[in-house]
């Protein structure tokens, strides 16, 4: 009697092992397919905007598409010059650097190291908040109160211009950056700061010279972040800045980035297969490797600062 019931406890302690490593198995197969489906879903965008891209190359050659400085492929004598609209995407996009980081990087250095914690609190849902106001809303924010409001220091200021745009996409990311950023430096060991004090050194001292750059690491991908938002950006320039492409690197003129282009032919009435149809796709790409090669660039810096820190 006894035997049986050792080989009865056997039994059930191999079942319920095996069914426990079934379960296992189970989840670890879902979430490695979870992990696989971001990488699949970019791959696929990938290719769709390589195949259409091809397409569109059999006609126009690489080197207009690069060098021509007028883009017109809605027009009857038709050019296909990629710069005005790379030159619209970088001068908002800087526009708005010069916005997001000074005051992003401020507002994360207050709250991870002076704001109280009931302050902390109230203002970081506050300042994320500023992330969930559709981007239809910041347009006519800087169309409508920004742009007159500039126009009274700039008279001549044009109604459509990219300055506009530039500083409501800086406000509109800041809570990327911020948020981040603050997290990164929340996550420094209060050892390191605690050391800081003992040689002396101030709350402003400590935050500048010893958090800020243990953190820098998340506070880079933060700016990545920020900035691959900027760049990619539709609704806010199309309203504010114009959809009339134009090679120009002055913030005060109106222009046309990559994605309000995508935006404006997408909506029309092109029919599927023309080349005008397939400029869209050729932007497109140009737009994804323009926000690779940022993601690159802040993968390495990442990288190094965290091998010097």
């Amino acid at each position: 009697m006894t035997e049986k019931l050792l080989q009865l406890s056997k039994r059930e302690r191999f079942f319920a092992k095996l069914g426990r490593d079934l379960r296992e198995r189970a989840i670890e197969f879902l979430l490695f397919l979870a992990a696989c489906s971001s990488v699949a879903t970019t791959v696929a965008i990938v290719a769709i905007l390589i195949y259409e891209s091809l397409a569109f190359f059999e006609k126009v050659s690489l080197l207009d598409f690069l060098t021509d400085t007028q883009w017109t492929p809605l027009f009857a004598e038709a050019h296909y010059g990629i710069l005005p609209l790379v030159s619209g995407t970088l001068v908002t996009t800087a526009v708005a650097l010069a916005v997001a980081l000074p005051l992003g990087t401020i507002s994360a250095i207050y709250l991870s190291e002076f704001a109280t914690p009931q302050l902390r609190e109230v203002v970081k849902p506050c300042l994320e908040l500023l992330a969930g106001v559709p981007t239809v809303v910041y347009g006519y924010f800087a169309l409508l109160f920004v742009t007159p409001l500039l126009q009274k220091v700039i008279p001549d200021l044009p109604g459509f211009n990219m300055l506009s745009a530039g500083i409501v996409i800086g406000i509109m990311i800041i809570p990327f950056i911020s948020s981040i950023s603050e997290d990164a430096m929340r996550a420094v060991p209060v050892s390191l700061r605690e050391g800081s004090y003992a040689m002396g050194a101030t709350r402003l001292q400590t935050a500048v010279r010893v958090v800020f750059p243990s953190a820098i690491s998340g506070i880079t991908a933060a700016y990545i972040l920020g900035i691959s938002r900027a760049v990619g950006e539709t609704m806010v320039v199309a309203i504010a800045a114009g959809l009339q492409p134009n090679l120009t690197w002055n913030p005060l003129e109106p222009a046309a980035t990559i994605a309000a282009y995508i935006v404006q032919v997408s909506l029309g009435d092109l029919p599927h297969g023309s080349l005008e149809y397939q400029t869209i796709f050729a932007a497109g790409l140009t737009l994804v490797l323009m926000t690779l090669g940022l993601n690159i660039v802040g993968h390495f810096l990442s990288k190094r600062y965290r091998e010097i820190y």
